[in-house]
Parts: structure tokens; C-alpha cells; sequence
């Protein structure tokens, strides 16, 4: 029965990505997209069976825990609707205290919401599903599939008539489609990353805001406050450089950097108007939690205070651990030598950028607010974790964008060449 509903799913949604007006407005041809759709759905199996294979010693188990959430949310669904309901607003400690910790990795209201909030859409997933994992993967790649189908209509428009690179760019970076496509949250955020950046692009090009735009924004948003809210302390300033510097006609690499020294300023400084706005402490605070989560793959790290020489101190830290790791010293499964090669074929892509480079009349805003959402993202995640396959995880979201300036952004003609190929 389950390999019939799943067959009889797959065949739907199939021709559902063909029929859905954001992907079939794509530029992609109807082939094109089955194929890219159900390499999603392969790597979203692969996924599963990966936290079956490896179970807890690749930390790949999350999933079936989410899945098993998923079900208890579904049977609750079906045997106390209105429970469901306000399970929403539940808060489990002393005197409601947990709302008040709007950034806390321990006794948080918002902390719980997001592990809350998946199990919630996994559970109308089950509906359909009748609680069949794999074919909750065919439901997930779907709604996933909304966010490199965004980020390549935005590549396309940068940089038209390289479709092959911007499909390779958005759709088949080995982290990107394996993180985006299992059953985690990744899917859903890159979906939130990737909507909000589609619209605030084309609303700023074509100076149209309606309300559809609005609502996309609303349910982009609600995606990155429930599931992981940090993404949006650093998304937020980049959106707002980005639109005043898509007015400004020059030294926009100027305001850029003096909006994000400002940034800075008041991320050290706000404290000293009030203690809940104490950022340095919240990032301290996380670190600590990924230090005392134990973890097959957790590196050492040095500890931080939160002041501006300790930050500045632990930088180079920072920086190693989401740009250089895994070495090859650390692969010690599939998945970590998978990630070993392709951070050094990124570096490799960004090496032949550099030399020869091929980004005339792009959109230097937007390629601006890629940089700079890019560098912010990248530290804050080397602040605060120090464990492997999280940050693989983690900065996997963040590679459509840059990857699209990288990848077709290098002359390859030039360079084919200067190789006499």
C-alpha cells in the first residue's frame, strides 16, 4: 500500500510542478523542472535512509525524530482539534517566563516554537500521507521547491543567457539540494530566505508592491520567526541597506559599509539601553549550548565573552569554521567527505572568479546585499556553533545566492581560452 500511494504521489506532483504558475513562469521547460523536482524528491529519500544507515553517529537521526513530532502532532490533530490548536500558545514553564525569552537556547517559548511549528505542518502532511514518511518527503520537496525555483527567476534576470550555470547554481549545489530536501527545517527556510529575496528584487526593479507581494513577505516571515529567528537579526539590516542603496546612484559599496559599521556599533551598544537587548550575550549564550551539546562531530572552540575585543579575538575562529570546514582531517563518513570536496571547489570557483571575472552591468545592489547578508550570516554561525554537520547544515542555505554570482559570473570563455581548450 505504501509503495502504491507513493507512486500514485509522485505521479501527481510530477505534473503539479509543471502546472504551478511560479514554476512554470520559471523559464524552465516542463522537463527540466520534472527532473530537477525529483532530484529533490531522491535526495529527500536518500536523507531518510541516511538517518537510518548512520543513525546517531552521523547526527542524521533528527529527521525520524521529526517525523515521529509529526505524527504525535497528527494523532492529536485527529483525536483533539482544538487542543492542536492551542498547543500553538502553550507555554510549559513557571508563570509564562518563557515567553519572555524571545532569544534563549534554554527554557524559551521560541526556543520550543520551531521544533513546535514543524511537527505542526508535518502533522497536515500525515493527513494525506497517512503517516508514511517517504511520502511526506514527496510533500516536503514540493513545498521546498519553491525556493530554488526564486532564486534562479532572480539569477536569470542577473545574469540571462546562462541558464546552465544558474541552474547548477540554484538547484544542484551537493549541500544545498541534499540539506533543502530531506524532512528539517532547511527546506522551509531556504523557502523563507528565497521568497523574501525574490520579491524585495523584482518589487525594487519593477517598483510594484501588491498585495500578493505583501502576503508572500508575511508567510516568508512567519517561516523564519517560528523555525529559526536568528536568520532574520541579520537578514533584516541587509534588506535595508539593500533597498535605500538601490536608490542611491553611487558610493553604494560606501553606504554599505558605513550602515553595516553602524550595525556593529549598536549590536555592541544597545545593551546599555537595555539589558534585552544584550546581542553580544545572546551569542555567548549559544555557543554555550552548542558546547554543552555533545556531538559526533563538535570541534574544539574557544570560548567567548561578551565583549567587542573577545569578538574580535575569536573572529579568525569564526571565519575558519564556516569557510575551511570540514578539513579532510574530519571527514570521517560520506557526508563529511562530501562536504570536504565541495568547500574546495567553491574556493576553487571563487579562485577563478577573481581571476576572471565577468559581471558587467549586474545589479552591483543586490550583489552588494549578497555579500554582506553572506559574510554576516557565515559569522554568526562561526560564533555560535561548533559542531560540523550543523554548520555544514546551517550555511547550506545561504549557497544559491552566492554561488550564482560565482559560478556565472566567471568568463568561462576567457578562461577555456587561456587553457587552449
Amino acid at each position: 500500500m505504501e509503495h502504491l500511494l507513493f507512486a500514485t504521489y509522485l505521479v501527481l506532483f510530477a505534473w503539479l510542478v509543471t502546472k504551478t504558475t511560479f514554476f512554470a513562469n520559471s523559464g524552465l521547460s516542463k522537463a527540466q523542472l520534472v527532473m530537477l523536482f525529483l532530484i529533490k524528491v531522491l535526495m529527500g529519500i536518500f536523507y531518510g535512509w541516511m538517518g537510518i544507515y548512520y543513525d546517531g553517529y552521523a547526527r542524521m537521526l533528527d529527521t525520524w525524530l521529526h517525523h515521529q513530532h509529526g505524527l504525535e502532532e497528527y494523532h492529536l490533530l485527529t483525536s483533539d482539534p482544538l487542543g492542536y490548536i492551542q498547543s500553538f500558545t502553550h507555554d510549559p514553564y513557571e508563570s509564562s517566563q518563557g515567553v519572555g525569552k524571545f532569544f534563549a537556547s534554554y527554557n524559551s517559548y521560541w526556543n520550543d516554537l520551531k521544533g513546535v511549528m514543524f511537527a505542526k505542518i508535518l502533522s497536515i502532511f500525515d493527513l494525506f500521507s497517512f503517516g508514511e514518511y517517504y511520502v511526506n518527503v514527496i510533500f516536503y520537496s514540493f513545498c521546498s521547491f519553491f525556493a530554488p525555483v526564486a532564486f534562479f527567476r532572480v539569477a536569470n534576470d542577473l545574469f540571462p543567457g546562462k541558464r546552465t550555470t544558474n541552474i547548477i547554481a540554484c538547484f544542484l549545489v551537493p549541500s544545498f539540494v541534499y540539506w533543502s530536501s530531506g524532512i528539517h527545517k532547511e527546506g522551509l527556510l531556504a523557502v523563507g530566505i528565497a521568497i523574501i529575496v525574490y520579491h524585495v528584487y523584482f518589487g525594487l526593479k519593477t517598483n510594484t508592491w501588491p498585495v500578493k507581494r505583501w502576503l508572500a513577505f508575511a508567510i516568508a516571515f512567519i517561516l523564519l520567526f517560528t523555525l529559526r529567528n536568528f536568520i532574520l537579526v541579520v537578514l533584516l539590516p541587509a534588506l535595508l541597506v539593500w533597498v535605500i542603496a538601490s536608490k542611491l546612484k553611487r558610493g553604494q559599496l560606501l553606504f554599505f559599509t558605513g550602515a553595516y559599521t553602524l550595525f556593529i556599533a549598536l549590536f555592541f551598544g544597545l545593551r546599555l539601553i537595555s539589558s534585552s537587548l544584550d546581542f553580544p550575550a545572546v551569542v555567548v549564550e549559544k555557543q554555550k549550548a552548542f558546547i554543552n551539546s555533545p556531538g559526533n562531530t563538535s570541534i574544539d572552540i574557544t570560548a567567548m565573552e561578551a565583549t567587542f575585543s573577545d569578538f574580535v579575538k575569536t573572529a579568525p575562529q569564526a571565519i575558519s569554521f564556516t569557510t575551511l570546514r570540514p578539513f579532510p582531517s574530519d571527514a570521517n563518513h560520506i557526508l563529511s567527505l562530501a562536504a570536504v570536496v565541495e568547500i574546495v571547489v567553491i574556493w576553487l570557483l571563487l579562485f577563478l572568479f577573481i581571476l576572471f571575472p565577468d559581471i558587467k552591468n549586474v545589479n552591483r545592489p543586490y550583489l552588494l546585499f549578497v555579500l554582506f547578508f553572506s559574510i554576516t550570516f557565515l559569522l554568526a554561525i562561526g560564533y555560535s556553533v561548533n559542531n560540523l554537520g550543523a554548520i555544514v547544515r546551517y550555511r547550506s542555505l545561504i549557497f544559491p545566492l552566492f554561488m550564482v554570482p560565482i559560478l556565472s559570473g566567471i568568463n568561462w570563455q576567457q578562461l577555456k581560452t587561456r587553457l587552449n581548450i
